[in-house]
């Protein structure tokens, strides 16, 4: 094992390598990353170097804003969006973030309870000039990421009890101003109401709804309003969610997991065409707007449909290179699509990758053990996330150059969360410790972008270190010198919070055999790609052996 990486890896002053702070608030939210342990060391100084530049200027996305007060920053989407945005920034960004600064990331959720109008509208936006209610946009949902922030950190009830009243309220705005035709979906009257700048999706459709208000919709639009697949499967999972969180809370979940399934059923009777095996928006005569978009990864990823949905989604569309799966995936919508625009240098979700839809992917891969197919997304954009200095929006999915804006948060969380998940130490909701043994691949033009890799993370004040290179992998505990779990490399090592080995799981198309060395033992195993062996007794029993799906092409 590469001790001299191991070496550097401790040696690594984090508050120096992110240079100097831009504002008085930097100084703490530093110091919180400093306390989660995370450090990061390369084989490649170059992407050792864009990794630290990634957190100084995820520090200039964290802003005091708002209600919050001076002494709470929160998060902002960074660029030209100076804010935080429901759909993303107090969403599935502050889920990423979470796992590094927890204290911003509940004061981004917060702010949006905060803010919410007497009547349950959550504003979309929040900045320095205050709230914004014009439109709903709604992608990934609330719920799941302060479901997920409330079981990672101490579980404060206080918190989910003030989250949960708020997100109640806003699910009856929703059932009240957005279901005007009955069906049971939530519609879209703009737009902006799901982020889909520039979208075919919404051609012949205003960016924002009537009036600048997000309760009306335009009397006069010959399609408007439609249903909304994204919409419904955000509420949809949003109840599933709040299900859980008020049973946690000693309240009667059966009201919210009804809703959730009415809402499930209406989501399939009226947006999923079972032909193409996706999901459209209805328009107001009943038609469908058959524009195939990333609709369809948002409703995955809102934990819609089982293993036969999912795979069926990944082999016609996700993974077939006629569809979503570029050079550097996933695309905003079809290329096959005669309207599709591979173009990055504006705000576009007519064609290019944007890194929301990157970061929004892992969990719809994961719900349904698909950890394979995940790294053929994770590799080709931890190439170009190698090559980044600025930090875009999107990337052309043909050469994985960045494009429009700067400094744009989802796009640091995507290489801080991709290497988390690809080669280093990952957190889970549930209790669960990641540790991964892969290590980037070289995909453009043969440059190495990391052959070796090192990672640690403080877990309930013990720090893990994760060593990888190509032939295998080694964890070391509060300093040891030596490693107390070793494995080959293609595998990750599930255990629980105290290091104690729990599973496996096969990360590689091809299946990895050999030993894994844990408390002086070595324990022989074979596992195939996706499948899942709990280590129990001293035995390995395979939890799920799902296979691998391969790209396709038609």
């Amino acid at each position: 094992m590469n001790t001299k990486l191991l070496t550097r890896l401790r040696g690594i002053d984090t508050e120096a390598r992110a240079g100097t702070l831009g504002k008085p608030s930097d100084h703490a939210v530093l110091a919180e990353w400093g306390r989660s342990g995370v450090k990061f060391a390369a084989s490649s100084e170059k992407f050792e170097q864009v990794y630290y530049l990634a957190l100084r200027k995820l520090l200039d996305c964290i802003v005091p804003t708002g209600a919050s007060g001076a002494d709470k920053p929160i998060l902002h989407e960074g660029g030209v969006y100076l804010g935080c945005w429901l759909e993303s920034t107090g969403t599935i960004n502050a889920e990423l973030l979470s796992r590094f600064i927890p204290s911003v990331s509940a004061a981004s959720y917060a702010l949006f309870a905060d803010y919410q109008r007497e009547d349950g509208l959550m504003p979309y936006k929040i900045t320095e000039h205050g709230p914004a209610y014009r439109q709903i946009q709604l992608v990934s949902p609330l719920a799941r990421s302060v479901w997920n922030h409330y079981l990672l950190h101490g579980r404060d009830r206080d918190f989910l009890r003030k989250m949960y009243d708020a997100m109640k309220r806003y699910d009856t705005w929703l059932a009240t101003f957005r279901n005007t035709r009955g069906t049971g979906c939530v519609e879209a009257f703009s737009t902006f109401d799901t982020g889909h700048d520039g979208s075919p999706r919404f051609w012949h459709v205003a960016d924002t709804p009537h009036l600048g208000n997000a309760a009306e919709c335009n009397p006069d639009s010959p399609i408007l309003p439609f249903l909304a697949p994204d919409l419904t499967a955000n509420v949809y999972c949003q109840r599933t969610y709040l299900s859980r969180i008020a049973e946690e809370l000693g309240e009667d979940a059966s009201e919210w997991t009804s809703k959730a399934e009415a809402s499930r059923q209406s989501l399939f009777e009226y947006c999923y065409d079972a032909d193409d095996a996706f999901f459209y928006d209805m328009d107001r005569n009943g038609q469908w707007v058959k524009v195939q978009s990333d609709v369809l990864l948002r409703v995955l990823a809102c934990e819609v449909g089982d293993k036969e949905l999912f795979d069926t989604a990944l082999q016609r569309y996700l993974l077939n290179t006629r569809k979503f799966f570029a050079k550097y995936p996933l695309t905003s919508i079809a290329m096959d699509d005669p309207r599709f625009d591979p173009f990055s240098n504006y705000n576009s979700w007519a064609g290019p990758t944007n890194f929301l839809t990157v970061i929004r992917t892992p969990h719809a891969f994961e719900h349904h053990g698909r950890y394979v197919e995940l790294t053929w997304l994770v590799q080709p954009m931890m190439s170009a996330l190698s090559r980044m200095s600025r930090f875009g929006q999107c990337v052309s999915p043909w050469t994985g150059e960045e494009g429009y804006t700067e400094t744009y948060s989802p796009a640091i969380l995507g290489l801080l969360d991709f290497v988390e998940r690809l080669c280093g130490i990952l957190p889970r909701p549930e209790g669960e410790l990641w540790f991964t043994g892969l290590v980037p691949y070289a995909m453009d033009h043969g440059e190495e972008v990391a052959e070796e890799t090192a990672y640690s993370r403080r877990v309930d004040g013990i720090v893990y270190e994760l060593v990888n290179t190509r032939e295998g992998s080694a964890i070391y505990r509060n300093g040891g010198d030596q490693a107390y779990l070793e494995f080959p490399n293609g595998i990750r090592v599930v255990t629980d919070r105290d290091g104690i080995l729990k599973s496996v799981i096969g990360m590689t198309m091809r299946p990895v055999s050999g030993r894994l060395r844990y408390n002086d033992q070595d324990i022989p195993f074979s596992v195939k790609g996706n499948q899942q062996l709990e280590y129990r007794n001293g035995e390995w029993i395979s939890r799920s052996d799902i296979g691998v799906i391969p790209p396709s092409y038609a």
